[in-house]
């Protein structure tokens, strides 16, 4: 324990010694790592345009996983909130609704509760679509990417059940 102590107070002794003798730095030497001084404000990157226009008109984007969510193949910008009083995604994608305007019907997990009982309305633990489901925008990757998905497009979960 003794030693322990006359360790700690040796490397305190030392810290002290060299803060005291060591010529003081520049500000210029320093400088933060992302590039822009902590006070500036960030500006905000350009909105990007949804891909795809129109509902309907496009082509299903593969996914890359097995269960992994669809994206949302069109443009959203028109679209309203998604709020507990109206969910706009359900016009056309809802049991009732989606053979009549040609649309994906909503998953059949989304008639699940918590226990896994069919529901005969989707959950309200699934009402926000944009939670798992993304619209695509036109951007350049952030990052050089390689990564090739192992389902085919147009193919969906039944390709990567078959592999697997």
């Amino acid at each position: 324990m003794k030693q322990t102590l006359k360790t700690i107070f040796a490397v305190l002794a030392a810290a002290a010694c060299w803060a005291v003798a060591s010529p003081a730095i520049s500000d210029e030497s320093l400088k933060p790592m992302r590039g822009a001084d902590v006070a500036a404000v960030d500006q905000a990157p350009e909105a990007k345009k949804y891909v795809g226009g129109k509902p309907g008109g496009q082509v299903k984007v593969g996914r890359t996983f097995r269960d992994q969510p669809p994206v949302i193949p069109h443009a959203v910008e028109n679209f309203d909130e998604i709020t507990l009083e109206e969910n706009q995604c359900l016009t056309c994608h809802s049991a009732a609704t989606y053979q009549k305007k040609k649309a994906p019907k909503i998953g059949d997990s989304h008639f699940l509760d918590r226990e896994g009982r069919v529901l005969p309305e989707a959950s309200a633990l699934r009402h926000s679509c944009v939670q798992c489901h993304v619209a695509q925008v036109d951007a350049p990757p952030l990052v050089e990417n390689s990564f090739k998905g192992d389902i085919v497009a147009g193919k969906g979960s039944a390709a990567a059940k078959k592999k697997n």
